[in-house]
Formats: C-alpha cells, structure tokens, sequence
C-alpha cells in the first residue's frame, strides 16, 4: 500500500506522454474512431462491449450538452457499423451536480437515441455523495416507461442489499462491482473478505429477484462463484453476463469466452483521458502499483529474452 500511494504522489509530475503510455491499454484513446476499432477487435474475440465518453464531473451546461452529443455520435456510429456494444454513462457528465432536472433531461435524451436504435444504456454508479440521486433517476426513467436502462450497485457499500429490496419491484438489470471509490467505513466495508462476501449475497439476491446481471470482477474467486451461481438458478447463455475492464486481465476474460459465456469489456475513449487517468488511479492507489507492475512485466524482457 505504501508504494501504491507513493506512486500515485508522483503521477501529477509525471509527463502526460508517459501516463498516456501507461494508460493506453486501459482506455482506447481520445477519439470515436479508437473506441470504434477497440470495439470490432473485441468483438471478433467473441466479446461485447460497453463504450463510455470520458468527461465526468462537468463544470457547465453547455459541456453536459456535449457529452450528450458525443453519446448520440456513439449510437450513430454503433448501428452503422453493426457493433455490438451498448454504452454507460456518468450523471455527473450529463450535469448532475449543476441540476438534477437538466441531468434528468440529457440522460432521457440518451435513453431515447438508445431506444429508437435498439440499444441499452447503463447508468453507472459513481462515489456516495451521487448515490440517491442516481438511484431516483433511475426510478424516474423507469417510472416514465423507459426499459432500455439498468444501473450499476457496488458491492462494498453497507447499502447495497437494501438498495436491492427498494429496486426489487423494477427487476432492475444491473451491473454488480465491487466499487473503486474510497468511501469512509462508515457506509463502506473496508475488509477484503466483507466486500466479497457481500458480492456473493448482493448476486444472490438479484438472481432471487429475477434480475438480468451483469457480474463485473476480475476476482477468480467471485468468477467462481458466480459461475456457481447462474448454475444453481439454472440461467442460460443469454440470461447473465460477465463484465471486465479493458486491458485488465485478459486471460480470465479469455477464459470466459472459451467457456461460451457472455463478456463484455468497459471501453472508456475521450479527450478527458488525462484527467480520467489520474482521478482513478488516486481513487484507488492498488490500482496505480497493479498498473506499473503490469506495465513493467510487458516492457521488461526476462532474461533469455522470454517475458
């Protein structure tokens, strides 16, 4: 933890070429068209794909705006190329800290671009202090008839089993993660073992409830137990999924498919890649030393020029 956090100190002076370099396998790159090619290489992995435009905590309306039109640009670009991906969307990149209404309206702009094309958005879940918002928007949205959208619930969070009982009556299709933010132990398991085992409870209720999920971990233990899972509910193909990041541990993901399981691999692209990289790496510092351990085992030939 302690060199995780010194190297998330250093990532400011670092120059932006170099963290460009560290992030480029984790996010497709500033434009449409990187999203665009990273998605078809995916999809001829027998993989799926969710594209998310970078750009959260927008400062303006007329930014928020923009991210609504990127996100029109995704679904143009996805139904004239036959991809086959959906998209998530941060509230607080369509305005949700500026207003609630205006964040409400750009989000139901989205839905209905996604509905008149056949496509879903996930509405992602970002740190507590959004959390109710998030939630009552999703209910709004489903409350005016709008099917095509499902939320994300994080595992270590205390509330996360109530918040499926509220949600229980919608059969809400959700993303289950375990949650990258740093929040205080107060609203928040902090131990390693509590937040996988509230995973494991969180999954077990949502297939109780019938609701379609998305397992997203790249933990082999809750993959295991996931898998475990879907078995003993009796779930088909197309009745889960598995989600991962991309670049992140490719050979479980590798795995899945072999198996003949539905994946799909969150494509973050934007101009905000900077900022995106940073945020999330002083989010959660064993994600920087995972990054630079990762990064140094590709870049560093072992000896006998084998890696």
């Amino acid at each position: 933890m302690l060199l995780d956090r010194a190297i998330v100190r250093l990532l400011p002076a670092v120059p932006r070429p170099v963290v460009q370099k560290l992030s480029s396998r984790y996010i497709a790159g500033p434009e449409l068209k990187d999203a665009r090619e990273t998605v078809r290489q995916l999809n001829a992995q027998r993989k799926m794909a969710t594209i998310d435009v970078l750009g959260e905590e927008v400062r303006t309306r007329e930014e928020a705006a923009a991210i609504v039109r990127a996100y029109q640009d995704v679904f143009a670009d996805i139904t004239e190329c036959g991809l086959d991906s959906n998209v998530s969307v941060k509230l607080t990149a369509l305005g949700l800290k500026l207003d609630y209404d205006l964040c409400r309206a750009n989000l139901t702009t989205v839905v209905e671009d996604a509905a008149s094309r056949g496509n879903f958005v996930r509405i992602d879940m970002e740190d507590s202090s959004t959390t109710d918002d998030t939630l009552r928007i999703y209910r709004d949205l489903r409350a005016t008839g709008h099917d095509n959208v499902g939320i994300v619930l994080q595992a270590y969070m205390r509330r996360t089993i109530a918040d499926i009982h509220d949600l229980a009556e919608l059969r809400p299709n959700v993303r289950l993660c375990k949650g990258i933010y740093v929040e205080p132990p107060e609203i928040a398991y902090r131990d390693f073992d509590a937040v996988r085992a509230n995973f494991v409870k969180a999954l077990e209720e949502l297939l109780e409830l019938g609701c379609y999920v998305g397992i997203a971990t790249h933990d082999d233990w809750l993959q295991d137990e996931g898998r475990k899972l879907v078995a003993e509910h009796g779930l088909e193909r197309g009745e889960y999924e598995f989600q991962m990041l991309l670049g992140v541990r490719e050979e479980l993901g590798g795995r899945l498919v072999r198996e003949g399981r539905r994946l799909r691999i969150y494509v973050p692209f934007g101009r905000a890649w900077y900022e995106y990289s940073l945020r999330r790496l002083q989010e959660n510092p064993k994600i920087a030393g995972y990054i630079a351990g990762d990064t140094l085992a590709r870049l560093v030939p072992r000896r006998n020029g084998r890696r």
